[in-house]
C-alpha cells in the first residue's frame, strides 16, 4: 500500500447526495469513538477533511502556490468580484448540462486539470480518478508527472475520455516515446504545458525539503534514466525539463503526431494569437494554480481577453480556482468552453478514492446545474456574456 495519507483527528465525515435534505449530523457506530460524521455538501468540505487527514508534508506540497502565494490566491477571490444578472420567467423545467470538448460529449463543462502524484493521496492514485472521471463522463488530463503508468490508467478506466499533459524534457527522445505511448494507447489529446521552463519557488515545499517517496516514483518515465542523480526535483533527476522550449517546438511535437494540440499556461492575448498561428487546437487558459510566477493576474481575470482574439477559432479552457458551479457558470459565461480542476479531485481523493472524487464532480455538476437555471439558462448554449457583472469591490 502506498498510501500516505495519515488522520490528524478522529473526526469522521460522510459524504451525501446533493440532492438530498437530509444534512444533519450522522450518528456514529460503537467502534467510531463516539464522533461525528460531517456531511459533505461542498468542496470546501472535502477540502477541510484532506487538511486534516494528510500529512503536513504532502498537505503543504499540494496546497502550495510560488513565494507569496498571491496569485494562488487571487485565483479565488477573482470570482467573488463577479457578479451573475440573473434572467426571470425562462421556463427551467427541463434543463441539459452536457457539452463538448474538442467533438466529444461531456456530461458537463468540468473535467479534471492534470496533477501530480495522486498516490500520495490515495493509494490507488490515478486509477481512481480515471475510473471516477469515466463514470461521471467527464474529460481526465493525466499529467506527466503521475504515479500510475499510462497503461494501467486507461486499463483501469478504458472507455473514459483521456487526454494527456506533456512536458518537454532536454532529452527529446524521452518526450517522443511518451507522445508515442499515449497516442498508442488511444489518447485523445496532447496538452502541453509551457509555463515551467524552471519551476516556481514553493516555500513550504523547500521548508520540508519536499521528496517523493522511496516507494513511489514517476512512471511516466520508468527505465528512462540510465541513473538517477543525487540531486531530484520532484521525482525526477533535475534539470530534467527544458528551459529552452519555445514556439518551435510546438512544429516539432506536430511532426510527430497527429493527435490535437492544446497549449497549457497561456494568460495574454498575444500568445494566444501566437497559439493559432502555430496551428494549436486549443487552448488552456492557466496561471499553474498559482505555482510558478506570483504576481501574475488569475486566471477567470484573463479569459476575456483570450476568448475575444481567439474569435472562435479554436475552443479555450481555463484552469484556477474553480470551487462551485457558480465559479464554473461564471466561466463559460465568460467564454470558456470547459474548465478544469486540480486540487479539489486530490481532496476527494483523500476522503475517499475513486468515490471521494466522484462526489467532488457530483456536487459540482449539481452546483452549476442549479446556478445554471436559477440564472435562467436551460441549457450550456445559453450562457452567454449577457449573465456577467464585474463588481466595483
Amino acid at each position: 500500500m502506498c498510501r500516505t495519507a495519515r488522520p490528524r483527528n478522529s473526526r469522521r465525515w460522510k459524504a451525501a447526495s446533493v440532492s438530498s435534505d437530509d444534512t444533519q449530523l450522522i450518528s456514529p457506530s460503537p467502534d467510531e469513538g463516539h464522533c461525528a460524521e460531517m456531511t459533505m455538501v461542498c468542496l470546501a468540505d472535502f477540502e477541510e477533511y484532506a487538511k486534516q487527514h494528510l500529512s503536513k508534508t504532502t498537505w503543504d506540497y499540494y496546497a502550495a502556490g510560488a513565494d507569496e502565494c498571491c496569485t494562488r490566491d487571487d485565483n479565488l477571490l477573482a470570482y467573488k468580484r463577479i457578479r451573475l444578472r440573473p434572467r426571470i420567467l425562462r421556463d427551467v423545467s427541463v434543463s441539459d448540462t452536457r457539452t463538448t470538448v474538442l467533438g466529444t460529449e461531456i456530461s458537463f463543462p468540468a473535467g479534471i486539470a492534470p496533477t501530480a502524484f495522486h498516490c500520495l493521496a490515495w493509494h490507488e492514485g490515478e486509477l481512481a480518478t480515471a475510473r471516477a472521471t469515466e463514470a461521471v463522463k467527464t474529460c481526465y488530463i493525466t499529467s506527466t508527472y503521475s504515479t500510475c503508468s499510462v497503461e494501467e490508467i486507461c486499463a483501469a478506466a478504458p472507455n473514459g475520455y483521456h487526454w494527456f499533459e506533456l512536458y518537454l524534457c532536454r532529452d527529446r527522445k524521452l518526450s517522443e516515446q511518451i507522445v508515442h505511448r499515449v497516442e498508442a494507447l488511444g489518447y485523445k489529446a496532447l496538452v502541453l504545458t509551457v509555463d515551467v521552463p524552471y519551476t516556481g519557488k514553493r516555500r513550504d515545499d523547500i521548508r520540508n525539503r519536499f521528496k517523493l517517496p522511496s516507494h513511489l516514483r514517476v512512471k511516466s518515465f520508468d527505465g528512462m534514466f540510465q541513473q538517477a542523480g543525487s540531486q531530484e526535483e520532484y521525482g525526477t533527476p533535475a534539470n530534467t525539463l527544458d528551459p529552452s522550449i519555445s514556439w518551435k517546438d510546438v512544429c516539432w511535437l506536430q511532426s510527430l503526431t497527429q493527435l490535437p494540440i492544446i497549449i497549457k499556461g497561456i494568460l495574454t492575448k498575444e500568445d494566444a494569437e501566437l497559439a493559432i498561428e502555430h496551428g494549436v487546437q486549443g487552448i488552456i487558459v492557466s496561471n499553474h494554480g498559482g505555482r510558478q510566477l506570483d504576481g501574475g493576474p488569475a486566471t477567470i481575470d484573463c479569459l476575456p481577453e483570450i476568448v475575444d482574439t481567439v474569435q472562435g477559432r479554436v475552443e479555450v479552457y481555463m484552469d484556477g480556482g474553480i470551487r462551485t458551479g457558480s465559479d464554473v457558470l461564471k466561466a463559460i459565461a465568460l467564454g470558456a468552453r470547459c474548465v478544469f480542476i486540480g486540487r479539489p479531485a486530490i481532496w476527494g481523493l483523500t476522503y475517499k478514492g475513486e468515490e471521494g472524487v466522484r462526489e467532488v464532480l457530483q456536487i459540482l455538476h449539481d452546483e452549476f446545474r442549479l446556478s445554471m437555471t436559477l440564472s435562467g439558462c436551460r441549457n450550456v448554449a445559453e450562457i452567454n456574456r449577457n449573465l456577467i457583472q464585474f463588481s466595483r469591490l
